[in-house]
């Protein structure tokens, strides 16, 4: 059996289950949510069940209440494949409303959602798990994240032998499998969930009438990857019309394939950039839908995909360890941008993502920009891929790659 590798997400479901009766976790497919539930030693006294167990199966259709003991804490994994178990589920908790007493889990389903926050408004709360971070590959989970250190803190840990990142491991991803090399040919299992994806998810998801347009739609968003979304474009180039483009953009969201940052707009700048940014869930999944099969200097993507690794990393842990705040960027038309504002209550933190192992004076140009607009602005951090934490300013950054996702 392979090793069980911690998952960030446990401590706060462990938090949420000392409050709500009902723990929701969803996210994309084989992102390790049966594996985390069955594994970790937070969730090894709760009766487990699943419906990919066909006798279990059968049991919750004909008498799903038999499946409940008013002493334990459940866990019931799959539940897509039998949502009617949530009218049983809503009965036992209005009869013993206790903490914690359901955790549900499974691919996500759009349909699966939206019954669970009608059927059991009140008495949930939903969580996802993300892809493997960086941290949560390594094993480092045990550590406070050097973001985290730094905002409540205002420095960056010391760790010695800094190292850049190498470009492979944003070609790899987060997916459990392919980032933990337990596969031989990512290129193979990556085509594999791309058909299981595309023939069985967003078929149950919704009536999507030609597969082959939404494939080609995914692909072209994959080349548009952290990009600001132009939804009319886009729909030109994949020969859609726009209600239907938005429509598969929206179906790939709830399925957690692409996730969208909006624009920071707390100030008046009447150049804003008012559409959202585009990323992928996993940086793996996207290189190898837009064909990227190497990342060097002579690959006009590699920032692109170097800023979706940073942003699933980010949102890992903002969601971890400060769960009601956002992240969103901040873009004058033609002017400056920065890739990442922290909107942490009444501070920001300005992030911006660069490729190269240098800096240089105009590659904080936009970080400069957004504090002279913001009095929020508490710090301004360059990531690079370097291995010096340099002081740039008063207030600016220059950190790491390694040493920010650590």
């Amino acid at each position: 059996m392979t090793k069980y590798l911690p998952r960030e997400n446990s401590k706060l479901i462990s938090t949420a289950l000392k409050t709500m009766p009902v723990v929701v976790l969803s996210g994309m497919r084989q992102t390790g949510k049966s594996t985390l539930l069955q594994r970790c030693d937070l969730f090894d006294k709760r009766r487990y069940f699943t419906f990919d167990d066909y006798n279990t199966l059968e049991i919750a259709q004909r008498e799903p209440e038999s499946l409940f003991s008013q002493d334990e804490e459940i866990t019931i994994d799959e539940v897509q494949k039998y949502p009617e178990i949530l009218n049983a589920i809503k009965r036992d908790v209005d009869k013993h409303r206790k903490p914690g007493r359901f955790i549900l889990s499974g691919s996500a389903n759009f349909l699966l959602l939206k019954n669970i926050s009608e059927t059991l408004a009140g008495r949930a709360v939903y969580l996802t798990l993300y892809p493997f971070s960086r941290r949560e590959r390594l094993g480092h989970t045990k550590s406070c994240p050097a973001l985290v250190h730094f905002i409540s803190k205002g420095v960056f840990p010391k760790v010695y032998g800094i190292k850049p990142i190498g470009f492979d491991e944003i070609l790899l991803g987060g997916m459990p499998s392919v980032a933990l090399k337990q596969v031989k040919d990512s290129n193979i299992w990556f085509r594999g969930y791309e058909q299981t994806y595309l023939e069985r998810d967003i078929r149950s998801l919704s009536q999507v009438a030609d597969i082959v347009s939404f494939r080609h739609l995914l692909q072209l968003i994959a080349l548009r990857n952290a990009q600001v979304l132009n939804q009319s474009e886009l729909a030109r180039d994949a020969k859609l019309n726009v209600m239907t483009t938005t429509r598969y953009i929206s179906l790939m969201e709830a399925s957690f394939v692409i996730f969208r940052l909006f624009p920071h707009l707390s100030n008046r700048t009447k150049r804003l950039i008012k559409s959202p940014k585009i990323y992928f869930s996993d940086s793996g999944l996207a290189a190898y839908l837009a064909g990227v099969k190497k990342l060097d200097n002579h690959e006009p993507l590699r920032g692109a995909f170097l800023e979706n690794y940073v942003a699933q990393n980010l949102l890992e842990i903002i969601s971890v360890y400060y769960p009601d705040a956002k992240i969103t960027y901040w873009n004058i038309q033609g002017r400056f941008e920065v890739d990442f504002i922290l909107e942490l209550g009444r501070e920001t933190v300005a992030v911006e993502v660069k490729y190269g192992s240098r800096i240089h004076e105009n590659d904080i140009a936009g970080i400069k920009a957004y504090m002279s607009t913001s009095k929020s602005c508490s710090a301004g951090i360059l990531v690079y891929n370097g291995t010096d934490v340099i002081k740039l300013s008063e207030k600016i950054w220059g950190v790491p790659i390694s040493l920010f996702l650590s």
